[in-house]
């Protein structure tokens, strides 16, 4: 198969026996059940592990098609340009005999996870014609949450039933919350898949009723005790005073608002109002949490992976280290209030949001486990932190970095780089880096790098044109990671593409555009309240039509990275995919793949991962890194999978739809493999 790279970077911008790790009630969220993924990360905490070993390394390569689901959402687009722009994301949850999941539209449905027979469909009818960058949703949660309920302040067990929809204390059923990308928060019923009438305005919530029309959801709210809660996606790169990043908590019953948090501090008493500097430097907005929040119903915290400020590659209108954005925070879930912040860049002029779900784990320290929550970002940087304290447990350092030459810019003069882990992902561009398929292609590269202005991974954007490496789709990306806690191993996998970032002065964009539209053609932030427009592109090479031929970078440009969190050391990094023709490149499969979705890790010592742009959903050995299984998609898969039990049988169940800016192939197909219902079973 020949793959299209056209485009693909206009728009950048997944009877048993069962093994159950040590853990401590005392440090750990509620576990869920082995064999069950009722949240989008399996649990709260987002480790994407099971300890199910059914399917395992001995016979993984038996898996076989168990059913196929087709949601018919290609034909929902007719008429409307969303295809283009569709990335089916999705990972479904598990909840009794059901999967739950959304399409790109926010169409949520349910299917029986035995069959993969439809249940029920609920449109919300999004405007398809509506100008969005994208059409994506990872997906849903449910109420309750695991198996942690909130009441009277504290967090009690309360055991769902088996059975789909059955209700629970207090005659509330089941139900089921969606995000949508015009800004809903929508309830419905999880046995009809209807809105829940008492929940909001007949069962919506409006999101964007006081923070303007640029409010998006593309990502699962977070559920703990009683409350649901949103972060948002927001555009960051076409004005400084992009709409306000609010973190918000409703009640699960009612739809009340409970409490609101700002990331960008608007009040002087705040410690952090300080650190946003200038007379426009408190109107800055976003900073908004945009991925995947994670819960310690335990210690009432949730989790808030924050992202960069408005705009993202020039910060003269808020110079200081601008804390809060760019930064994990603890907030006590019940309350809103703050607990703690670790922010992991200072003044963001790279678009370094904190994209990967935060993993909430056990971490070992000699005899004894720390709560912790690990932090992966777009730096390729890995942070291990006390859940409680937010206090590094694995050495980090506070280094220089290179300063601005931008009139009117202040970078900050250091960042934080953790030791251990060391930093993953594409660290260094130098001439030597150089890379194409013909000698005529390379000397391009060589040339097109000798332009460019390097200086490590925090280079400050100019008018001269600079390398952005890691670039800003990492490192590590929304895919995010998981965790082996009978192992301690950790596992991601790493995009490495360098971005190339100039800052036109915003008086000479005209004369520019017509001394060469090529200025402004491509990925650009007009940047609006600021002296500068931004262009993006990246280290590609292109032909005379603007199709991208190759990277010009030494591959592999996607890998999937082992680190054993008990030293901070990697223990193997292999090739993810690849994205050159086979036919004409062989060894274009050890050059991987740039990569979107997310691994899962079992007990199997197996990793499920597709994200690659060839097609394929894969199974690693987790020890050694070595693909022990591939299976060709019906359509490119950029989403996580998630594996259960049922009915004693395990499986693994993989969205593909593909990505219409990437331009991998799309469908609508979900899909579910398990091994012959006649073989043996190990």
């Amino acid at each position: 198969m020949k793959y299209n790279l056209t485009g693909l970077f206009a728009g950048l911008l997944l009877v048993c026996c069962i093994d159950l790790p040590a853990q401590s009630p005392a440090s750990h969220p509620a576990p869920s059940p082995a064999g069950s993924w009722s949240c989008y990360g399996q649990d709260a905490g987002g480790k994407r592990y099971t300890a199910v070993r059914q399917i395992n390394d001995h016979n993984v390569g038996r898996l076989t098609v168990a059913w196929t689901y087709r949601t018919g959402e290609l034909e929902t687009y007719a008429g409307t340009n969303a295809l283009e722009k569709a990335c089916f994301e999705t990972t479904p949850i598990l909840i009794g005999r059901s999967l739950y999941f959304s399409t790109p539209s926010d169409r949520v449905i349910a299917v029986d996870a035995a069959t993969g027979q439809q249940h029920w469909v609920y449109d919300p009818k999004v405007d398809l014609n509506g100008d969005y960058s994208e059409f994506s949703s990872r997906g849903v949660a449910a109420w309750p949450a695991g198996e942690t309920v909130r009441g009277n302040g504290r967090y009690q067990k309360r055991q769902p039933s088996g059975r789909a929809g059955q209700e629970y204390a207090g005659g509330d059923s089941l139900r089921l919350f969606i995000g949508t990308i015009d800004g809903r928060l929508i309830a419905l019923d999880a046995r009809s898949g209807h809105p829940l009438t008492a929940f909001g305005d007949n069962g919506t919530i409006n999101l964007r009723t006081g923070l303007g029309k640029d409010i998006q959801e593309t990502s699962p709210p977070a559920v703990i005790g009683d409350l649901v809660i949103v972060g948002s996606a927001i555009g960051d790169n076409q004005r400084f005073d992009e709409a306000p990043g609010v973190v918000r908590a409703y009640s699960v019953h009612t739809g009340q608002l409970i409490w609101a948090w700002d990331p960008i501090p608007r009040d002087p008493a705040d410690s952090a109002y300080a650190t946003w500097i200038g007379p426009k430097a408190h109107q800055t907005g976003a900073a908004n949490a945009w991925s995947i929040l994670s819960t310690d119903p335990a210690r009432d915290l949730v989790f808030i992976p924050t992202s960069c400020p408005s705009p993202d590659y020039y910060g003269g209108e808020r110079r200081g280290a601008n804390l809060y954005a760019n930064s994990l925070v603890a907030l006590r879930a019940s309350t809103g209030q703050r607990v703690w912040s670790f922010q992991v860049v200072h003044h963001d002029l790279w678009d370094f949001d904190i994209a990967a779900q935060p993993v909430l784990i056990d971490f070992p320290v000699g005899s004894r486990t720390i709560p912790a929550v690990v932090i992966g970002t777009k730096m390729g940087f890995i942070y291990v932190l006390d859940r409680e304290t937010g206090k590094p447990l694995l050495p980090v350092e506070e280094r220089p970095v290179a300063a601005s030459t931008l009139p009117g810019e202040e970078a900050w003069p250091t960042q934080l780089f953790p030791v251990k882990p060391a930093p993953l992902g594409l660290q260094s561009v130098t001439v030597a880096d150089a890379w194409g398929p013909t000698p005529e292609d390379l000397a391009e590269a060589k040339s097109r790098i000798a332009t460019l202005r390097y200086e490590g991974p925090f280079t400050p954007p100019g008018l001269q044109g600079t390398i952005m490496a890691p670039g800003n789709i990492g490192g590590i990306h929304w895919g995010g990671m998981c965790y082996d806690p009978g192992s301690g191993m950790l596992y991601t996998n790493v995009n490495r593409l360098a971005a190339v970032i100039r800052m036109m002065p915003r008086e000479q964009v005209d004369s520019l555009r017509k001394e060469n539209p090529e200025n402004l053609r491509g990925d650009i932030g007009w940047q609006r309240g600021t002296p500068y427009v931004m262009k993006r592109d990246y280290l590609v090479e292109r032909n005379d039509q603007g199709v991208v031929t190759s990277l010009q970078t030494k591959p592999p440009w996607g890998t999937l990275v082992a680190i054993d969190l008990h030293s901070g050391a990697k223990k193997w990094e292999v090739p993810l995919g690849y994205m050159m023709d086979p036919a004409k490149y062989p060894e274009s499969r050890q050059w991987g793949s740039l990569n979107f979705g997310g691994a899962i890790v079992t007990g199997g010592h197996l990793i499920f991962v597709a994200a690659s742009m060839d097609g394929h959903l894969r199974a690693f050995d987790s020890r050694t890194g070595k693909v022990l299984w591939e299976y060709a998609l019906p359509a490119s898969a950029q989403a996580t999978p998630m594996s259960y039990v049922l009915d004693g049988r395990q499986y693994v169940v993989i969205a593909a739809g593909g990505h219409g800016k990437l331009r991998t192939k799309q469908g609508d197909y979900l899909m579910a493999f398990t091994l012959p219902a006649a073989g043996p079973r190990q």
